[in-house]
């Protein structure tokens, strides 16, 4: 029988305290609100950055297959696409979709404005889910091998800023020597709240970039590669990079887009400083609460020393108690996170400014290996600290013990 496990239950049914019982309860709400914002702080940021990695992959895929001479222009080299390199991406594990794509820089005329913007030519192998789930306005055109399409889909921001609406004709104006003019049709209007995006980019038929450019109907801007999984994204750059032509390059989502993900990478630091903090002010509580109930029961702490307990033993007693109190604490705290979490994830009550956040709302994403981390890691955290003020016990004399008031 664990005597020390049985005396801390029968002190944890014990209600009769002098003036322990609000430190206690101090204890267990800093230890439950700790708790609470570590588990809200992980959802929210897991939340931000699966959102914005979403988007951006939405709009470039995992990688990008291109010329080695491509660069960071908007216009982009011909990449003949030939069966063999169909063949060859078709044979790669992990990959569950390729298309190809080409961008042209244009202008957008209307009566009383221009607007400069990136015009995305796309073909009849376009993954539209994406899309889909961002049309606000209109409907998706679909894209022929054969017959090029005069219909757009354009961003929210571009018609808000130029007074544009589904159904009308736009003038584009390609930017090249001599410039041509193209009378589009807006088809659908999608918003995202990625300004990068939004602020420039026009989709539409890749047909009219390959007849501007004077290629050939195999010759297309690049290819777009969807991935089973966005994680081991480098190992299958490499995969991938090994079946194709020298000339050809394999640019991941990262390579494309650095600032935006080491702004990601940059919130992971910030959940870090919560979580220390956090971890600090529930232990610092439950070395107090530790220290009010020794002192409290220094009488008992005395009779069980003179009845032959070893300070190990009772150590064990307010050790086996202030795990209990812990526990409790994450209980509650696991409550209040998950009820906020699921408020704010169904009904998007708190919002936020698109222009900042690239989002209308505070995103949630429920990571469960780091609720689990984070609950272990409280639970054996708080618990190691405990250890140090329990070391009290043994300097208590039994004989000053029993006589304490």
């Amino acid at each position: 029988m664990n005597v020390s496990l049985f005396i801390s239950r029968r002190l944890i049914g014990k209600t009769e305290y002098r003036f322990s019982k609000p430190i206690i309860r101090i204890a267990i709400t800093a230890i439950a609100l700790s708790v609470c914002i570590m588990l809200l702080s992980l959802f929210i940021i897991k939340g931000f950055q699966k959102n914005i990695t979403n988007k951006v992959i939405g709009f470039n895929g995992h990688i990008q297959v291109m010329h080695y001479n491509q660069g960071n222009s908007f216009e982009t080299s011909p990449l003949s696409l030939t069966d063999s390199i169909r063949t060859s991406l078709e044979s790669v594990p992990g990959i569950t979709h390729f298309q190809v794509y080409a961008t042209k820089a244009a202008i957008i005329k209307t009566d009383n404005d221009i607007h400069g913007v990136l015009f995305k030519g796309l073909s009849h192998d376009m993954d539209s889910t994406f899309l889909s789930e961002h049309l606000v306005d209109g409907h998706i055109p679909v894209f022929s091998a054969h017959d090029k399409s005069n219909k757009v889909v354009i961003s929210k921001r571009i018609s808000d800023k130029l007074a544009l609406t589904t159904g009308q004709k736009i003038h584009l104006y390609f930017v090249q020597t001599p410039m041509r003019v193209r009378s589009l049709e807006i088809s659908g209007i999608y918003h995202t709240g990625v300004a990068e995006y939004d602020e420039v980019l026009v989709l539409g038929d890749i047909g009219h970039i390959q007849k501007l450019n004077d290629w050939q109907n195999n010759q297309v801007g690049g290819l777009e590669v969807l991935l089973h999984s966005f994680d081991h994204l480098e190992k299958m750059q490499i995969n991938i990079g090994s079946v194709l032509p020298y000339y050809l390059n394999a640019e991941t989502v990262f390579d494309k887009n650095p600032q935006l993900f080491d702004w990601l990478e940059l919130q992971n630091i910030n959940v870090r400083v919560i979580l220390i903090l956090m971890l600090i002010v529930g232990a610092i509580n439950m070395v107090t609460a530790l220290f009010i109930l020794i002192m409290e029961k220094t009488p008992l702490i005395g009779t069980l020393k003179a009845l032959g307990s070893t300070n190990w033993t009772i150590r064990n007693i307010f050790l086996y108690h202030s795990a209990y109190l812990i526990i409790r604490g994450l209980v509650f705290g696991n409550g209040m996170a998950f009820l906020l979490a699921i408020v704010q994830h169904t009904f998007k009550l708190i919002k936020l400014n698109p222009e900042t956040y690239y989002m209308s709302f505070i995103p949630i994403n429920f990571d469960w290996l780091g609720w689990m981390g984070i609950n272990v890691g409280t639970l054996v955290i708080c618990s190691l600290v405990l250890v140090i003020p329990s070391f009290i016990i043994s300097k208590i004399k039994p004989v000053n013990a029993i006589r304490f008031e």
